[in-house]
């Protein structure tokens, strides 16, 4: 059955009409590997080099800075595993990492994996809205901490971390060690304190959130093409200039070495496509329109629909997102049971839409786990209507009313 209303915004979107027209002449027209040094080759990497300049305005980089990658998941490796083993070549010293206790499985993951291998790691907690306060940041960093990453917009619950003010916050500590290195009696090149490295991933805030490098105080950023009405399958990672970063898959020199394989032309046009047409005037226009049919669904459901827990806090979220619980209502019947009145929605994160287990962010803000497992995640787009919200308010209290029904518990 086609979907008629799309609400899971967070997992993909839909590819935008003028970036799949930008995209479609490097299938067959344009198809030359941008590797080659003839004129098809060539024609190929001019629009490479476009997207990457494209992807360098939104950022305020340089073009340089911008290593393409596979996505968001292989962007947030990239940055945690290579920045690490390039580290681990300069240093023996025991080092200490930094995350939260919320971050996409992309991040977590490669953290526990680090951990084994005797990386020191701290997974700050959140406060109930979901952010992580500045006071713990702060308290979790080492003299040995080398590496934060911070998601900027939550995937499930829409929250936004406060990124710049983190950032500021490691660059003082940068200042400090080499201030206090410099002063020191003992200052060789060996003894030269390690910085720390600050990366955040925002695949979930590039559609709402200013992303200038430069202002978020970030050395590392990950962006998704399908998470910004772009293709699927492409990302990209900005790695500031002067950080040590080792690639991890070997076979080639593509990407200054430090991302073998060879370029998805035709998804990089996309992606940079779909970065162009995220300029202020299009962020403003779409966060206006989006808000107000969020809000309009939260007040909606609220009011129609008894025992019913908003987890998302909309005053410290994006614009998006909205994450209920709907008590005595088992969160993948209250899915399905949308999915056939033709609403796609979502449990939580995608990538772990097939897991049993209650979501690890909702925990993590300290919402029971019987709870948890009454969440639907509502996430809206820039073509969503409010006939559709409407609807979506109509057909719902149907729903939750039957499955409480036959609820054991309820």
């Amino acid at each position: 059955m086609n979907k008629s209303i799309y609400l899971d915004h967070s997992a993909t979107t839909p590819v935008d009409k003028k970036v799949l027209t930008a995209m479609l002449p490097y299938f067959n027209i344009d198809y030359g590997n941008p590797s080659s040094i003839h004129s098809f080759g060539q024609t190929a990497m001019k629009g490479v080099e476009q997207a990457r300049q494209e992807i360098a305005i939104f950022l305020n980089c340089t073009p340089e800075e911008i290593i393409f990658t596979s996505g968001a998941t292989e962007a947030d490796n990239l940055a945690i595993f290579g920045v690490i083993k390039a580290l681990q070549k300069m240093t023996k010293q025991k080092l200490h990492m930094v995350t939260s206790q919320i971050e996409h499985p992309a991040v977590l993951e490669p953290f526990h994996q680090l951990e084994t291998e005797g990386i020191e790691v701290t997974f700050l907690p959140v406060r109930k809205n979901g952010i992580v306060r500045i006071e713990d940041f702060k308290k979790a960093i080492k003299d040995n901490t080398v590496f934060i990453s911070i998601m900027y917009v939550n995937s499930e619950v829409g929250c936004i971390q406060p990124i710049r003010e983190m950032g500021k916050l490691v660059a003082r500590i940068n200042q400090q060690r080499i201030k206090k290195w410099q002063q020191s009696g003992l200052k060789t090149r060996q003894n030269k304190p390690l910085p720390i490295y600050f990366h955040t991933d925002a695949v979930q805030a590039a559609n709402f959130l200013n992303c200038d490098v430069e202002y978020l105080k970030v050395n590392l950023l990950s962006l998704s093409g399908h998470k910004i009405y772009g293709p699927k399958g492409i990302g990209a990672l900005y790695v500031k200039t002067g950080i040590p970063i080792q690639g991890l898959q070997l076979g080639g020199h593509h990407e200054k070495n430090i991302r073998s394989g060879t370029l998805n032309v035709s998804g990089i046009v996309g992606l940079g496509k779909a970065i162009e047409l995220l300029n202020e005037e299009s962020k403003e226009r779409n966060n206006k329109k989006i808000v107000y049919l969020r809000d309009y669904l939260v007040r909606g459901i609220i009011k129609n629909i008894p025992s019913v827990i908003l987890n998302t806090d909309i005053q410290s979220a994006v614009s998006s997102h909205a994450n209920f619980s709907f008590l005595g209502a088992e969160g993948e019947s209250v899915l399905i049971a949308l999915d056939l009145a033709g609403i796609a929605v979502s449990t939580g994160s995608a990538c772990a839409s097939a897991s049993l287990r209650a979501s690890h962010v909702l925990l993590a803000m300290g919402i029971d786990e019987e709870v948890a497992h009454n969440s639907i995640r509502f996430t809206l787009g820039k073509k969503n209507n409010l006939t559709e919200i409407k609807q979506v308010i109509k057909i719902l209290p149907a729903i939750i009313k039957r499955l409480r029904q036959i609820a054991p518990k309820f």
